[in-house]
């Protein structure tokens, strides 16, 4: 299958973006039989991520060779993993793409293969998304080359063996030296390469990767070597990026423009730049250009590009790199701005929590805690364990209605608000009625003010205490349920019972009275406490804990350890359900475990 004939206008890096994308959505879209026994699903993140690479490719090999271009892609599939409780794994697939040029100058080394990982090769996109990568001399041919590994497929899909994919090439004849003529190629090719800049920055989070994509872009189209700096908190400049066409000068460029770095932001486009030696001046010697890099009106660096002879720095190119520089600067703004709320968010969450669980003596304690909410320490979900004197222990495990930072901000304010409780004396029934009072007042305050519906503020809370007497194996347990799934009692013999009766939502109705339960947790006994998003897991019409499922759960881990047992319903959660788990999951186990006796001291003169 080969793309001919393309528009003679059509550049070689959009050819080659489109060539790529067709075939393989093609053969992501070919039925089982067409796609061969073997086949594994190809994601539209693979098809993405080898469009840009192919881009990235192209382009350097274009502007620098400025010769036919051969593209070529191919589909490797792996072999067939092996077979585990009767079934086979998925599969996998590599999509594999070579960029071949022949530039008539190159002083080409016979048969060698360079990889990734070598000095001399820092093409920093291709390296950072790819699985490998490398550079191969055969004859008068380079060809670089990327893999990618794709998707995997369906259980019990995979094929016998490894059915390799013919390649399919794309050759695109690129003639002459066009990067010679910055102003032609400017006039040219101008919008296909600010929207290109535009869809590469677009939803790039880290500012490293916006000047790494920023300089690979610039060079060498429009010059043979490029330079970010970033301003820093402190008010200097750091050199975030160097970039040369000739990759032997990256870090000796890097090193001289260190010793010199901007004294502040360049106010005006096109300033002119002191050239350094290492970028390699000739006898027509060299000239470097220095732009501003402004977003809303803060200053976030200076772009610099440098060229061997003189920079052709027509109005059309000046307002092409302005608009370039606008892009970056806007990208990086946003990268800064995510990553300041990303170190907020992270370091408000980790105070939600607390940071260890208490050690009880004679109960082992374990937790499980997984918040829903993508890129999320903390969820709805919450838990403590703490001590309050030498012979007192209590927990908590409790969830707030909703998944935002409203959320999370309720579970900080119960969590604290429950410790101090505590600590002034209050026992498990008074601490629910002080803590359903407060949830009770704020619901109303809020509903006043016109802010968040009252709903929000409903709080489910498991609150109980640990009484260990060090002369008595086992503890005395005192809990109360708060519109919280009740704990469960599991005793040596594997029977189970809920330790607690269900009770009224926290923050619905603040006369509202709670009843807590007391017993015995024997050595080898356990409770078990968790929250809706493991008795709510869904499969279906179906609910992990209907008809008593998460009792049948824990009775299958019964002779387990705390940590083994927490783990057991965590995966047993999982597993319930086909779909991925769409709530916070929370399991506290806490086991008495018998005393451990010391063997008699023996007198060796007996």
């Amino acid at each position: 299958m080969s793309r001919k004939g393309l528009p003679a206008n059509q550049l070689a890096a959009a050819g080659a973006r489109k060539f790529v994308r067709a075939l393989l959505t093609e053969r992501a879209g070919a039925p089982p039989a067409t796609a061969g026994p073997g086949a594994a699903a190809i994601s539209s993140e693979l098809i993405q991520t080898a469009v840009l690479l192919t881009s990235e490719l192209v382009t350097n090999a274009v502007m620098y060779a400025g010769t036919e271009i051969d593209v070529t892609c191919r589909l490797e599939h792996g072999n067939p993993p092996a077979e585990v409780d009767g079934e086979r794994g998925p599969a996998r697939i590599g999509v594999v793409v070579e960029v071949s040029d022949r530039h008539p100058a190159r002083r080409v080394r016979g048969g060698v293969d360079a990889r990734a990982g070598e000095p001399g090769y820092g093409l920093q996109l291709v390296s950072a998304l790819s699985e490998s990568w490398g550079v191969t001399y055969r004859q008068a041919v380079k060809t670089v080359w990327f893999r990618l590994e794709g998707t995997e497929g369906e259980p019990g899909s995979v094929g016998a063996g490894p059915r390799p994919e013919p390649p399919v090439r794309l050759t695109h004849p690129v003639r002459g030296q066009p990067r010679r003529h910055a102003a032609e190629w400017a006039d040219r090719g101008g919008p296909s390469f600010l929207a290109e800049t535009s869809e590469l920055l677009a939803g790039q989070l880290d500012q490293d990767m916006v000047t790494a994509l920023a300089a690979q872009l610039l060079v060498p189209r429009l010059a043979d070597w490029c330079a970010i700096w970033l301003t820093t908190e402190g008010g200097g400049m750091q050199l975030s990026r160097v970039w040369h066409v000739d990759e032997r000068r990256i870090n000796p460029l890097r090193a001289d423009l260190e010793r010199d770095p901007p004294s502040d932001v360049i106010g005006t486009s096109g300033t002119p730049w002191p050239w350094p030696e290492c970028a390699g001046s000739d006898a027509t010697g060299g000239s470097a250009l220095a732009f501003p890099l402004v977003a809303r009106d803060t200053a976030q660096g200076v772009l610099l590009l440098g060229r061997a002879g003189q920079l052709q720095m027509t109005d059309t190119v000046v307002r092409m790199v302005e608009d370039v520089a606008r892009r970056v600067a806007q990208a990086v703004y946003t990268a800064r701005q995510y990553t300041r709320q990303t170190t907020i968010s992270l370091a408000l969450q980790r105070r939600q929590l607390p940071a260890s669980l208490a050690s009880i003596p004679g109960v082992d304690t374990a937790i499980v805690y997984e918040p829903h909410g993508e890129g999320q320490t903390v969820g709805g979900d919450f838990y403590d364990v703490f001590p309050m004197g030498e012979r007192r222990w209590c927990f908590l495990l409790g969830d707030v209605q909703g998944k935002d930072p409203e959320a999370m901000s309720v579970t900080g304010l119960a969590r604290h608000l429950v410790r101090l409780l505590a600590r002034e004396g209050h026992g498990v029934e008074s601490v629910l009625g002080r803590l359903n009072l407060a949830m009770a007042e704020e619901s109303a305050e809020a509903v006043e003010l016109g802010g968040e519906q009252a709903s929000s503020r409903f709080l489910s809370l498991l609150y109980g205490e640990l009484e260990v007497d060090p002369g008595i194996a086992g503890a005395r347990c005192t809990v109360a349920s708060a519109g919280h799934p009740p704990p469960l009692h599991m005793f040596t013999d594997g029977a189970v019972e809920p330790a607690s009766e269900p009770q009224m939502l926290l923050g619905i109705d603040e006369g509202t009275e709670f009843r807590a339960s007391s017993f015995a947790l024997a050595p080898g006994e356990t409770l078990l406490c968790v929250t809706d998003g493991v008795t709510e897991r869904r499969c279906g019409n179906w609910q992990l804990d209907d008809n008593d499922g998460l009792i049948e759960v824990l009775r299958d881990g019964v002779g387990l350890g705390a940590k083994a047992l927490a783990e057991h319903v965590r995966r047993a959660a999982h597993d319930f359900g086909t779909g991925p788990v769409e709530d916070d999951l929370s399991v506290l186990v806490l086991q008495a475990v018998a005393p451990t006796v010391e063997p008699p001291t023996v007198d060796p003169r007996t």
